[in-house]
Order: C-alpha cells, then sequence, then structure tokens
C-alpha cells in the first residue's frame, strides 16, 4: 500500500504554484486504531473531538479505513514499514526532480510521532530499490539529508537542540488549561505556533505574536519561527467547545 499521499490535500497542492511537491502520510490518529496511541497529547490537549481526521476526504469511511491499516501496518511490523515508506520517500524525491520542484515529507498528517526518534534498518532489497546504502539510521531524516520535512506538533518538549536540521516543526495550540504548561515552553523556545481559530477573520496579533494566513498553504518550513498560523475551523472542529479551538471574536483580547 502507498503510505506516503503525493498532493493528495487541497492545501498542500497550493504549494505546486511556489515550486513545492508534497507528500504526507495520514494514519488514524490517537488510540483510533485501538492498538497504539499516535497522539499522546490528544487527551490532554482537548484536540481528540476536534481531530482533522473528520476533515475533507477524512470524512469518508473508505479513507478512514486506509488510514487504519497503515496504523496497523506500523503497529505490526515496524520495520517493513519504516522500509516502504522509504521507498514511498523516494519516489517522492524522483517525482518532484520530474516536475524541477522542492519535494517535501509530513509525516504526521493526522498523528503526532516523534520521528526524529525512530531507528530503523534499511534492507538490502529497499536500499538498492531507492540507492541509499543499507543499515541502521537514527530517523528517516538521516536517510534523506537533502529532503526538509515538516510536521506541527504538541509535544513541546521535540522543540530542542538534538531535532535534525532538516526537520521543521510547528507548534500545535489548545486553550485546555491541562495544556497550558506546553504552550508556555513552546512560547518560551520562540516556537512557531498554530492556532485554529472559528473563522477566518483571523486577529492581528494573538499571545502578544503576529498572526499570519496559514491556510494559504501548507509551506511551513519557509515561514519563521515565533509567528503565529492562523487555521480556520474544518470538520469536526467548527463544533469544538474544549477550548482547543479559538473563537476569532475574543482572540483579539489576548
Amino acid at each position: 500500500m502507498a503510505l506516503l499521499a503525493i498532493d493528495g490535500n487541497a492545501k498542500t497542492v497550493k504549494g505546486q504554484k511556489f515550486g513545492y511537491l508534497t507528500g504526507i502520510m495520514y494514519l488514524a490518529p490517537a488510540d483510533n486504531s485501538e492498538k497504539i496511541n499516535v497522539c499522546p497529547m490528544a487527551e490532554i490537549a482537548g484536540c481528540k473531538k476536534a481531530c482533522l481526521y473528520s476533515a475533507g476526504r477524512g470524512k469518508f469511511t473508505n479513507v478512514q479505513a486506509g488510514r487504519l491499516r497503515k496504523t496497523l501496518y506500523f503497529a505490526e511490523d515496524y520495520e517493513g514499514f519504516m522500509n516502504e515508506l522509504a521507498s514511498d520517500i523516494n519516489r517522492l524525491i524522483n517525482r518532484a526532480k520530474k516536475n524541477d520542484v522542492i519535494p517535501l515529507v509530513r509525516l504526521n498528517g493526522t498523528s503526532d510521532i516523534i520521528w526524529e526518534r525512530k531507528e530503523f534498518t534499511l534492507n538490502e532489497s529497499i536500499a538498492k530499490r531507492i540507492k541509499r546504502p543499507a543499515g541502521h539510521y537514527s530517523n528517516l531524516m538521516e536517510l534523506f539529508p537533502e529532503v526538509t520535512f515538516y510536521d506541527y506538533t504538541k509535544i513541546a518538549g521535540r522543540f530542542n537542540d538534538k531535532l535534525p536540521k532538516n526537520y521543521d516543526l510547528t507548534f500545535s495550540y489548545s486553550g485546555v488549561e491541562s495544556y497550558q504548561k506546553q504552550v508556555e515552553f513552546a512560547l518560551r523556545k520562540g516556537a512557531r505556533i498554530a492556532v485554529v481559530f472559528r473563522d477566518d477573520n483571523y486577529p492581528v496579533e494573538f499571545m502578544g505574536m503576529k498572526v499570519i494566513n496559514g491556510d494559504m498553504h501548507d509551506i511551513r518550513p519557509t515561514e519563521p519561527q515565533g509567528v503565529i498560523v492562523g487555521l480556520y475551523a474544518k470538520g469536526d472542529a467548527k463544533k469544538d467547545s474544549t477550548g482547543f479551538v479559538v473563537d476569532t471574536a475574543t482572540a483579539v483580547l489576548v
């Protein structure tokens, strides 16, 4: 099965206008697989019910079933999964070269896995196919040093000096009280912070930081750290009342 969807997201397709080709992997979020929890902060951040899992094509049963199969594959055959994912990333690179654009890889489309800690062994068969040395790798970023990886995360501790240079992270905000230590840590680190607002009438500032429109495209690595990336609520997030989604009318007062 193909693990990486290449420009299967309406917002990433917009990135082609700027010369980027994006591959995103979508898994069954949180503990939906009943086998593994791929979003460890989902309960604390209050984003489980408002998850983008239900947005766009994610609302369709067949799409959700496909994401579940991928998640079970990751949980039950980790090394096989990682090797197939490496093959998919190589396919993205080749397609980008053919179209003279820059490849981007987003591994956590609907998950929050700490990929920088995911060691694996590239087997001889896949190594030969993608023309890379077989053997042990600390993570996928090490295997593909020329490619920029990026993700959104609710795990603030990931913003540290051990993060691979070719892995760009955007912290994901939530106003839920139990999550505020994570938010405070991200603020201290000067992280770029994505905030989901009730609608697209974004405030000029939020938490004392400039707000930029994050729905124009998904090329987060091209943006500076220390800004708020405004996103408007989609899918079930429109009905959220946990604090994950910020009411735009009150945001200017924050």
